[in-house]
């Protein structure tokens, strides 16, 4: 393993002790040899996949006999798993935020609680597991929708991006992938200044906040990309200047989008259009950019986002256990919309869950059943879910894509009975995150026989990373 050090996350005034991670290695050789491989459109049985400097150089079918010296996965492959929004800190909220009633804005200022205690080395604690906890769940990539910027209070620390280092730091602890989308929260609301716990969030204006982000490196394992949080938080005089930041790089742009429909009514109150109407006009929309939630739209709405193929990333289990509503995802991905999957505030952190759970609240909905195949499920978890972060190149199981692998036993008590063929089908409506066997980020086992190969005890690291927030 080779070893690489985080910039020191300090304060302005408190020197803090420097992190350090080791990363993922350096490029990978290897043989894998699957008994069942999800090759985009079938199951095909006695796959080999040849593995050169992390990336699939070979796809062999009708091996019946793992080849010497392969490493053999059995149960189905899939390919890497792809969690295209997530809230790290927002996993100390587990269950925590289950006791009595409530809404979206209740449930904020609890957020906004464990929020305030966070620290760079706290943040890098709770992100490890919580990265960690992914790759057990079969996700090879995230996409960390990052907005807790500075110390309490607003102060920069020394490092302006001590926190957002503590991240891609923590992925590469965890052997995941990252697209870090540094967020602009600049604002509590249509024409309102951040109120004490948003302080942490703002750069004040968006130039600044294009400052401080284009000091943010990527590397082998990193992406840097660029969100907006809301039109609520980023004034409309500034939206283009983050969408240009993001041109300029050809970086992802990731924009949390009609969520709640307060949110709607106050930007027609301010703006006379909707919140996707107002993205349109200030150049936000199109192929990089991904709304997150997208769920009270009008026809215009939907309209807008399908003829710009800006994504929709819908996040299932966030949006039932928030009471937000049902995202209009049939409609977007008939109109243009490419759909992606994401654990958002990590409610469980299950791709396959998500996957159901798009389809099934469809089915609630509008009382019919098959919205969309097992094959276009197991896609939007994947290869859209990565190119939405970035890498459109990832996500199948072809020459030249990124050696990213997810495999789900087919023996376990959810997924034993139905015939191999079956296995996608079995994944997307049987399976849960308990099912994965191992995970493969560039061609290196991560995790092995349900086993993380370099967190040896993620439940107690998940643990004492949440205590340490609620003590």
């Amino acid at each position: 393993m080779t070893t690489r050090t985080a910039a020191t996350p300090q304060t302005a005034v408190t020197p803090r002790t420097a992190l350090t991670t080791r990363t993922a290695g350096g490029p990978v050789t290897a043989t894998y040899w699957m008994d069942h491989a999800w090759l985009g459109t079938h199951v095909e049985p006695d796959v080999t996949v040849e593995v050169a400097d992390g990336r699939i150089a070979g796809v062999r079918t009708g091996v019946e006999t793992p080849p010497p010296g392969a490493t053999v996965l059995r149960g189905l492959t899939l390919p890497g798993l792809a969690n295209a929004h997530s809230h790290a800190f927002h996993r100390a909220l587990r269950a925590t935020v289950q006791v009595g009633s409530g809404t979206f804005w209740t449930w904020r200022e609890l957020m906004y609680q464990v929020a305030s205690r966070l620290t760079p080395d706290t943040y890098f604690d709770l992100a490890r597991a919580t990265y960690a906890e992914m790759a057990l769940a079969g996700i090879t990539s995230v996409g960390e929708f990052h907005y807790l910027h500075h110390a309490p209070g607003g102060t920069p620390y020394a490092n302006p991006n001590a926190m957002g280092e503590a991240l891609i730091a923590a992925a590469a602890e965890a052997g995941i992938r990252i697209t870090l989308l540094d967020t602009a929260y600049l604002a509590a609301g249509f024409g309102e200044q951040p109120n004490r716990h948003q302080l942490r969030f703002s750069d004040t204006t968006a130039d600044a906040w294009a400052e401080r982000a284009s000091l943010l490196k990527g590397d082998d394992h990193t992406l840097i990309g660029a969100a907006i949080h809301s039109v609520r938080a980023v004034p409309a005089g500034q939206l283009a200047t983050v969408a240009q930041w993001a041109e300029e790089r050809n970086a992802p742009l990731h924009v949390h989008l009609s969520e709640q429909t307060a949110e709607n009514d106050a930007c027609l109150a301010a703006h006379g259009r909707t919140p996707t109407r107002l993205l349109a006009d200030h150049g936000v929309l199109g192929p990089r950019t991904t709304g997150i939630h997208n769920t009270h739209l009008t026809e215009e709405d939907i309209a807008l986002l399908g003829s710009s193929t800006t994504g929709t990333c819908m996040c299932p289990t966030t949006e039932r256990d928030l009471a937000d509503g049902i995202g209009p995802a049939v409609a977007l991905q008939k109109a243009g919309s490419p759909l992606s999957l994401g654990s958002d505030s990590h409610a469980v952190i299950d791709l396959f869950e998500e996957a159901r759970a798009m389809e099934l609240n469809e089915r609630l909905r509008t009382h019919i059943r098959g919205h969309w195949t097992a094959a276009a499920l197991l896609r939007a978890a994947s290869a859209d879910g990565h190119a939405a972060l970035g890498r459109p190149d990832a996500g199948v199981l072809e020459p030249g894509a990124p050696a990213d692998l997810t495999t789900i036993a087919l023996d376990s008590v959810r997924t034993a009975g139905p015939v191999p063929r079956l296995a996608a089908e079995t994944a997307v409506f049987a399976a849960s995150a308990a099912d994965v066997r191992h995970t493969v980020v560039a061609g290196r086992h991560i995790v092995r026989d349900g086993r993380h190969a370099l967190i040896e005890d993620v439940p107690g690291a998940l643990a004492a990373a949440v205590a340490a927030l609620h003590h």
